[in-house]
């Protein structure tokens, strides 16, 4: 919900330092695989009741995976590299739910179901994308994109908020799993009727 609108101010800083790390001949895949690999490390540490490193850990996280994107924009995007990301993406969005299900075992039950939910949520994104592409359907609100992004509810800038959250206030976690999950389910039937008003239309 919030993604579209902070871009404006978020990619030009990006941008430029995306530029200057492409100069150093690092590459957009590189960093999407050290953004996820950083992201787990704070599901792990969130797991072991960590919470502090794990926050510190998920904001480095989300700083590289929007890096990769302007060092993609300051290269060549590749469909591989858009793969890659939504994959390394969604591995996160799992891991921190997970981290917190072992961190207490009261918490066990609404990590499942908060992850259940990114993971019907996640499809409802992707299944839109996929049939958007046949159509030739585009959009830039959320910036160049590999893939058509259909806004929602629930969003990376959301999700990410709620992570914080999370970790400022790790014993709220079942109230906050709870509130996301329904954000997250509302997201899909936000992205269900929007697919039904633009897919029933004649190519």
């Amino acid at each position: 919900m919030f993604d579209a609108r902070l871009r404006p101010l978020i990619d030009p800083p990006l941008n430029r330092a995306g530029q200057w790390i492409a100069a150093t001949g690092v590459t957009a895949n590189q960093v999407t695989l050290a953004g996820m690999a950083i992201g787990l490390a704070a599901a792990v540490a969130i797991g072991v009741e960590h919470y502090a490193i794990g926050l510190a850990l998920i904001l480095l996280s989300r700083l590289l995976d929007g890096l990769d994107g302007a060092i993609a924009r300051a290269t060549a995007k590749s469909d591989f590299g858009g793969y890659l990301d939504i994959v390394c993406d969604f591995a996160f969005y799992v891991a921190v739910p997970v981290g917190f299900g072992f961190a207490d075992p009261t918490n066990l039950m609404f990590a499942v179901v908060l992850v259940a939910c990114f993971t019907v949520t996640g499809i409802s994104f992707l299944a839109f994308a996929v049939l958007a592409a046949q159509r030739g359907l585009e959009t830039r609100a959320h910036g160049e994109k590999s893939f058509f992004y259909n806004t929602g509810l629930a969003e990376g800038g959301e999700t990410i908020g709620f992570f914080i959250v999370m970790c400022l206030w790790p014993a709220g976690f079942p109230v906050l799993a709870s509130v996301f999950s329904g954000v997250c389910m509302l997201t899909v039937v936000q992205r269900s009727l929007a697919a039904r008003a633009v897919l029933r239309m004649p190519i």
